[in-house]
Formats: C-alpha cells, structure tokens, sequence
C-alpha cells in the first residue's frame, strides 16, 4: 500500500476521534454551562447544546475533509510522522479555537443573563414613601 494513503487514514482516523471526543466533552460537560446561561430551562438547553455539537461537526469535520489532500507524495516512513504531525497539530488548533470561541460567545451570554438578573429588584416595590424635610 501506498505511504500516501496510510498517513491519509491514519490521519482520518485520529482526526474524527479526536473530533468526537472533544465534541462528546463539550457536551457532556457544557449542557451544564447551558442550564445555567439559560436560566434553567432543560429543554431550551438540550436543544441549544445538540445544535452546538451538529454545528462543531460540521465545521471540524469539514475542516479534516479539505486538509486531507497534500501535494507531496510521502516516500518513507519518516514523511509518514512528519505530514501527521503537520496535519494533526493543525486540527488540534483548529479543534482548540473552536473550542475557545464556544465557551467565549457562551460566557457573554451567561454575563448578560447575570447582569440581566442583578438589575431586577429582590422584593417588588410596595408602596412609596415621601422624603421628609428633616432628614
């Protein structure tokens, strides 16, 4: 078998695992996040978390698909770990900026909702009281 195509599934493979893994994380991890940010609507959270993960699919794999072509052929097994290496510490940044920018645009929201929530008062207002001249 070619070199070429070993380092191109070797790549594939690593690649979507990793891919899976750090979605299944965010998941996992960040519906948790969501409830909060949310203000605990469960199923608002779900959804929004689901749409996430279809959305960091997307994106990744997408990415993996395009930077799987390389113009060079790889000769010997030294070319195999370096165009590997190349390739998967790209999609391990790509995979980590992606991963940033989530978890930057979800805690803007969480901000706003606290912030939101700080602005309202704890007790409704029950009546008024005048100012009086002495005070």
């Amino acid at each position: 078998m070619d070199r070429t195509v070993i380092a191109y599934v070797i790549y594939l493979v690593v690649s979507i695992g990793l891919t899976v893994w750090v979605a299944r994380t965010l998941s996992r991890n960040g519906r948790v996040f969501l409830a909060d940010v949310l203000h605990g609507n469960e199923k608002l959270a779900d959804a929004v978390n689901h749409l996430l993960v279809v959305g960091f699919y997307l994106v990744n794999l997408g990415f993996v698909a395009l930077y799987l072509s390389d113009d060079e052929t790889i000769t010997d097994t030294r070319g195999i770990f370096e165009a590997l290496s190349t390739k998967l510490g790209v999609v391990l940044l790509v995979l980590g900026v992606m991963h940033l920018g989530n978890v930057y645009v979800l805690n803007r929201i969480r901000r706003r909702g606290v912030m939101e929530r700080e602005q309202l008062p704890p007790v409704e207002p029950q009546g008024w009281v005048a100012p009086t001249a002495g005070a």
